[in-house]
């Protein structure tokens, strides 16, 4: 699975953005997918995740009621709208698949293909 993400860009604070996380393969994805974010001398971390068949939805705290994730199965792209956004939500955004591994979407090493990022940039 090749994992293609995009959509980020600058934006001011209070803005909104949209990323957008492609994935290689015929359609009807069935596995969950995650988003991670990475800024300069931290460890990557959980954003949200969302399962294959959109019942469930995961949000670490500091993104809820302002970030939504989502799922197109037939076009085997996952959404993550950002609404609000502050400058704390600058950082690189990472799209993650999950095949093989059966743990916690909360923990980056249960995905088993990540996409190559793109940049998240909120001015203040």
């Amino acid at each position: 699975v090749q994992l293609q993400a995009s959509g980020g860009g600058l934006v001011q604070a209070g803005g909104s953005l949209t990323l957008s996380c492609a994935a290689s393969g015929p359609p009807g994805a069935r596995y969950p997918v995650g988003w991670f974010r990475r800024t300069p001398g931290k460890e990557r971390e959980f954003v949200a995740a969302i399962s294959w068949d959109s019942g469930t939805t995961y949000y670490t705290d500091s993104v809820k009621g302002r970030f939504t994730i989502s799922r197109d199965n037939d076009r085997n792209t996952v959404y993550l709208q950002m609404n609000n956004l502050k400058s704390e939500d600058t950082a690189v955004y990472f799209c993650a698949a999950n095949l093989y591994n059966g743990g916690s979407l909360y923990y980056s090493r249960t995905y088993d293909y990540w996409g190559q990022g793109t940049q998240v940039t909120v001015s203040s």
